[in-house]
């Protein structure tokens, strides 16, 4: 006992130390809590089949609706890289066509999914916009990126999410199409949103040429 108050003081300081340790420990998983909700998730899947044939979709799996700008195909291949936003080139044909569209531009609820085509069809319209020959589709090491351009609440960046698949048309249509990846790519990050508005702004550059 006389040790205890020679040295309550000491004991007193340590034991706030703690429970100030114990408080910021609490306040930094509610505040991850938080953090993990705020944090918009997009998810790219295919549906209806595992080939080219299969739909392709985009899921809000985010707390808030997202704003949908931009659906971008990119292909890989031999011969170079080759993009197109995929939302863009539809409208632009169905204009033409002078057939009833519905954009896929615009918000998506939480929990919402939309298919914007078969994988088949965004892999034809890439070719048939940059004018690639069957050959180069048939051949080795091709791979098929789709990435999806978004706005999230009030937020000024935009975010973005990206999926892999590698593309083998040589191969039984069942195995056409294999993801590169077992999940989704979430670019939610400050560097990664960068990088998100680069596609933009080079998507938007291709439309001022």
């Amino acid at each position: 006992m006389e040790w205890l108050d020679d040295n309550a003081q000491a004991i007193s300081a340590v034991a706030s130390v703690c429970t100030l340790f114990v408080w910021l420990f609490y306040a930094q998983l509610l505040y991850n809590g938080y953090a993990r909700q705020r944090r918009p998730r997009i998810i790219i899947n295919r549906g209806k089949g595992i080939g080219t044939e299969a739909l392709c979709l985009i899921s809000n799996m985010s707390n808030e609706a997202i704003y949908i700008q931009h659906v971008v195909a990119v292909l890989h291949t031999q011969q170079g890289r080759y993009s197109l936003d995929v939302v863009e080139y539809q409208q632009q044909s169905d204009e033409d066509q002078d057939v009833n569209y519905r954009t896929h531009q615009g918000p998506l609820a939480s929990g919402d999914y939309l298919h914007i085509q078969s994988f088949g069809n965004i892999v034809n319209q890439v070719k048939q916009h940059w004018k690639i020959d069957d050959e180069v589709l048939h051949g080795h090491n091709i791979q098929l990126d789709i990435r999806v351009i978004a706005i999230y609440g009030s937020e000024d960046m935009p975010v973005g999410a990206l999926r892999s698949f590698i593309l083998d048309l040589d191969t039984e249509p069942n195995r056409q199409l294999t993801p590169a990846s077992v999940d989704t790519v979430r670019l939610n990050g400050r560097r990664q949103r960068k990088r998100v508005l680069e596609w933009a702004k080079e998507i938007e550059t291709h439309k001022a040429q």
